[in-house]
């Protein structure tokens, strides 16, 4: 596990797809099976480190000029799995969001207006010629969402409490083929008895993402910054995946009382959070 940084970190979550070699046309399956023999491979804290840097020039790099060749690497029973940072795409993607995000002089502050348009130029160039591609990681700032919740189960929670120099952990890996299940009965009981709305659209919305990917990937829920934000008791105490299929089960089985108690241990936990952006 990477020590801490001196780099602030953002307190972001992260929802994370490692795809099996083989799921890899060539020549890129060969360049990621070399990459994951190296035993210099960048950490987590690496991959904010870049990114932040980048915005310390004047003009800052809103995008990478060049994608990035480095990845993270799982294995799954014995097979070699890797997620592609894609940070240049997602630096796209996430550029097109910040509008909603920020407001006009803080966002024209943090990245002009020139460097915002000549990003996006280079975006839409991009994308006509590559009209089918997807990241492999997806952020969340501040939160997580409760979709995402909905593709694991508290048996594949990992929590560690971390030292002074290595920051704790708390995250959820579970295979593609579960999180999809998962997503299909979580729909099927939500559309039968919730109106339309963010929670049901996010899940369809995370679900046809999932349908991109290898039948043998490993999905990765990862609270990421978060760790930083939450209490370390409330932290080990957060049990959010468990309040969720809780929640759902109860809608379910037709209990509103229950689900309405698992949704507000939900409101309870995340309000501490909501507070700390709120001032920021």
């Amino acid at each position: 596990m990477p020590k801490v940084s001196s780099v602030v970190v953002p307190y972001a979550a992260y929802l994370r797809v490692y795809e099996p070699l083989g799921a890899f046309a060539e020549p890129e399956r060969s360049h990621w099976a070399r990459y994951a023999r190296r035993p210099d491979r960048p950490s987590y804290q690496d991959e904010l480190r870049r990114s932040l840097a980048d915005l310390l020039p004047t003009p800052p790099v809103a995008v990478p000029v060049h994608e990035s060749g480095d990845a993270f690497v799982a294995e799954v029973d014995g097979v070699v799995c890797v997620c592609p940072w894609r940070t240049r795409l997602r630096g796209w993607q996430a550029l097109e969001e910040l509008a909603d995000e920020l407001p006009a002089p803080v966002l024209d502050a943090v990245l002009p207006p020139v460097v915002r348009r000549q990003a996006a130029q280079d975006y839409e160039r991009w994308l006509a010629r590559n009209p089918d591609a997807r990241p492999w990681i997806r952020t969340a700032t501040w939160q997580v969402p409760l979709n995402w919740f909905v593709l694991v189960s508290d048996e594949e929670r990992r929590y560690e409490k971390g030292t002074a120099e290595v920051p704790p952990l708390l995250r959820y890996r579970t295979p593609m083929v579960q999180a999809r299940r998962r997503v299909a009965r979580a729909l099927r009981t939500l559309k039968d008895t919730v109106e339309e709305g963010p929670l049901i659209d996010g899940l369809v919305d995370v679900g046809r993402w999932l349908e991109e990917f290898h039948p043998r990937s490993l999905v990765e829920l990862d609270y990421g910054g978060l760790v930083h934000v939450l209490p370390a008791g409330e932290l080990e105490g957060d049990h959010s995946a468990a309040d969720v299929a809780a929640g759902i089960e109860a809608l379910r089985r037709g209990d509103g009382t229950a689900a309405g108690e698992a949704y507000g241990r939900l409101v309870e936990r995340w309000r501490s959070v909501r507070d700390r952006r709120s001032a920021n």
